[in-house]
């Protein structure tokens, strides 16, 4: 446990950006789901619609450093290519 009155102070605003971030996380991730949801239902107009917000989220994610640039872009990637592969 922490003795300094500072470090008190650090770890409360550590546990408060955990907690910020995992939700930024978990939201990313429910959008996600729910693409892959669309594209294994083969419903091409929700799916590009989900796919919109998914990008907006991680996006978000990686303006916020929730996660690397890299993999945000990756998931992007993925995702869309699944949409276009149902809308063909």
């Amino acid at each position: 446990m922490a003795n300094i009155k500072s470090a008190e102070k650090r770890i409360d605003v550590n546990n408060k950006k955990h907690a910020l971030n995992n939700s930024f996380k978990s939201d990313m991730r429910t959008q996600v789901k729910r693409v892959e949801k669309l594209v294994e239902a083969n419903d091409v107009d929700n799916a590009k619609t989900a796919l919109e917000k998914a990008v907006k989220k991680i996006d978000k994610a990686v303006q916020r450093g929730v996660i690397h640039k890299n993999n945000g872009n990756r998931q992007k990637s993925r995702l869309a290519k699944k949409v276009k592969e149902i809308s063909a």
